[in-house]
């Protein structure tokens, strides 16, 4: 059934002061969840007048006024209040409607004018404009059943397999216009139909917030409340979220907080002062990349991105949020020397400020118990990302493995040769795997910037690359942990990632590129069809190595399982190009082993019966069985089988 949902900015009957003391309060304090629905621009009516409210939080400012189309952007036309102490302005323009172009022009206490786009805009001008747009976010959605089912499911125990995708770049028009970008519902029902086919269960979205400058990729932004203008608006992108949710694709949004650019328009020195950021360089600045940090330690700050997250899970009914260069928060002297940051006030490098933010945030998200994410990419090994505040975690529910992932990359560019000196790196994963809740990451950072493509990483002749890439990402989607492969990783796009040219999609008529996609949808829906793939990802009981010591051979075997034991897989992965005709793999029982998957994708016969293999008595690699199976080069084999205790085993 439908529902319909009221927007945020619908018809107010105005008071003189929209934002009452409480709200002033509860923002003062950092805890007012929904600022949004009373910061920014919001439908009004004052003295029987319909129009538009404003309201921006500007505390150093000697005056502000609204500048808009309406009223030819002149400073003296629409002055607002001050609300006492709070730092908070308020503004009415009669008879201002949906679509309309507005900014705020502050005053400083020397007398400068600051022309700034609204924080809280919903909506902002297609770039190089850098105005905000008054936007409506009545929207009626038709997910109901998706959200229902999201709240009863236990996230730990469901497969995900993220995709992860630019929208400006994933594909484009060819109309001749100079972006070429599609549409947000455009994207959508590509997209919907392109994941149902592979297998993915998820999207990630790459700069969705408005940001002015395409090349940072949506990392730099300035309006954290808008979606970008560059695929349509806010209505636009609702409608994909609830088509791709009607197609049972869930929706993660990469998000920022932990920096902002400086353009004119943006956050920076918002007032004439700092505002949003630290007031000492040394905390407010990121030297490597010229941006400025937000102040987690002021609460105002701290609302505006709490609010921010929940904006998005609860207008516009995001499964998760991906929070950006988390490290970044947590440690003062994160891309910065000696002398060039402020130790807290034990001494030491982390942030207290960003750490207490963090445990405010998914607690509150963590206490809607509704099924949202919160995935943090967070590149070190600090402690308890994804344990829960009250046990002193900071209380994600997933991170980022990292630490594998370049393990991994580090490994398979070796040649095959030289592999059995660094096989430690595919087995050292495993010793730490139930340390935190970890999604493994083939993420766009990895073929960007002359870090080459994931085909071109890959050692040997062009259709050894193939073979190689096809064995790693087998490894990858057996080994425990979420999965996340970025757009074009999974049909081996030759060039690297470029934000201004759509996907290579014409490679896939190439017999090597189409083999490569057609695998990697036979791997991803074998993950999706046994729970022993993802039922017990943080738990010992859910994988065990066979030979993880089998260096010389560089060949690697392991077992999945579920709770049940039933429909158990034994992976067997051989990465070199030499055949091992007497090859044999341990096996823990006795009973028959159905070979579901190998190096050509799933196993059918032309009869259409299976291929079984019967464990024969015998030790190998420290099991009391065997399978005997001739593993070519490059090789693959997944077997399903069941556990069985050994007196009925004895039996069969």
């Amino acid at each position: 059934m439908a529902q319909k949902k009221k927007a945020d900015n619908t018809e107010t009957k105005l008071d003189p002061v929209f934002l009452t003391e409480y709200d002033r309060y509860l923002f003062g304090n950092g805890r007012d969840y929904k600022i949004y629905q009373k910061m920014g621009a919001h439908q009004a009516v004052l003295k029987r007048k319909k129009g538009m409210h404003f309201a921006v939080w500007a505390p150093h400012a000697k005056a502000v006024s609204i500048v808009c189309e309406r009223n030819n952007w002149d400073v003296k036309a629409n002055y607002m209040m001050p609300l006492e102490k709070s730092g908070i302005f308020e503004g009415f323009i009669p008879d201002m409607g949906y679509g309309e172009l507005y900014k705020y022009a502050i005053e400083t206490q020397d007398g400068t004018i600051l022309y700034k786009a609204d924080p809280y805009a919903f909506s902002a001008e297609f770039r190089p404009g850098t105005a905000s747009k008054t936007a409506d976010l009545t929207f009626t959605w038709h997910d109901s059943a998706w959200m229902k089912k999201r709240s009863e499911t236990d996230v730990f125990k469901m497969p995900m397999n993220i995709y992860e995708v630019h929208l400006g770049s994933w594909r484009k028009k060819n109309d001749g216009t100079p972006d070429g970008f599609l549409n947000y519902r455009e994207s959508a029902k590509e997209l919907a139909s392109y994941c149902n086919k592979m297998g993915y269960t998820h999207v990630e979205l790459m700069g969705i917030a408005e940001h002015p400058f395409d090349g940072s990729w949506g990392y730099q932004v300035t309006g954290y409340y808008a979606p970008t203008s560059r695929y349509g608006s806010p209505i636009d992108f609702m409608y994909m979220v609830n088509y791709l949710h009607a197609h049972n694709i869930g929706v993660i949004l990469d998000w920022v907080p932990a920096h902002f650019p400086k353009d004119a328009h943006g956050l920076a020195d918002f007032d004439g002062e700092p505002v949003y950021e630290y007031p000492d360089p040394r905390m407010g600045e990121h030297p490597d990349w010229g941006t400025k940090v937000f102040n987690f330690g002021k609460n105002e700050v701290k609302n505006f991105l709490i609010g921010n997250a929940l904006f998005w899970l609860d207008e516009y009914h995001v499964d998760g949020l991906r929070v950006d260069a988390v490290a970044s928060m947590l440690y003062l002297d994160y891309g910065r020397k000696a002398g060039e940051w402020i130790p807290n006030k034990y001494g030491g490098n982390g942030n207290l400020d960003a750490i207490e933010f963090f445990k405010h945030l998914n607690s509150v998200i963590r206490g809607r118990k509704d099924g949202s994410m919160m995935i943090a990419e967070e590149s070190t090994a600090w402690p308890k990302v994804t344990e829960a505040p009250e046990n002193d975690g900071l209380g994600f529910t997933y991170k980022w493995n990292m630490g594998w992932m370049n393990d991994f990359l580090e490994y398979m560019k070796q040649d095959p040769l030289f592999r059995k000196g660094v096989h430690n790196k595919m087995t050292f994963g495993m010793s730490y795997a139930t340390s935190e809740k970890f999604i493994l990451v083939l993420s766009h950072d990895e073929v960007v910037h002359l870090k080459c493509s994931m085909i071109n990483k890959m050692p040997g002749y062009w259709e050894d690359k193939f073979k190689n890439l096809k064995c790693g990402y087998l490894f990858m989607y057996g080994h425990a942990g979420k999965k996340l492969l970025f757009m074009g990783q999974d049909f081996g796009q030759e060039h690297e990632w470029d934000e201004s040219v759509q996907l290579s999609w014409n490679e896939l008529d190439d017999p090597l590129h189409k083999n490569l996609q057609d695998y990697m949808k036979d791997v991803m829906h074998m993950y999706l069809k046994y729970p022993a793939l993802y039922e017990l990802d943080s738990s010992w009981d859910g994988f065990e190595w066979v030979n993880a010591d089998d260096a010389d051979r560089s060949i690697f075997s392991f077992i999945r399982k579920d709770h049940t034991g039933k429909d158990s897989l034994l992976f067997v992965i051989n990465m070199t190009p030499m055949a091992r005709d007497d090859y044999m793999v341990g096996a823990p029982c006795a009973g028959k082993y159905t070979l579901i998957l190998d190096q050509d994708g799933t196993v059918t016969t032309k009869s259409g019966k299976k291929r079984l293999f019967k464990a024969e008595k015998g030790e190998c690699d420290n099991k009391p069985y065997r399978v005997v199976y001739p593993l070519p080069a490059y090789g693959c084999a997944v077997f399903k089988f069941d556990y069985v205790k050994e007196d009925k085993a004895d039996k069969k």
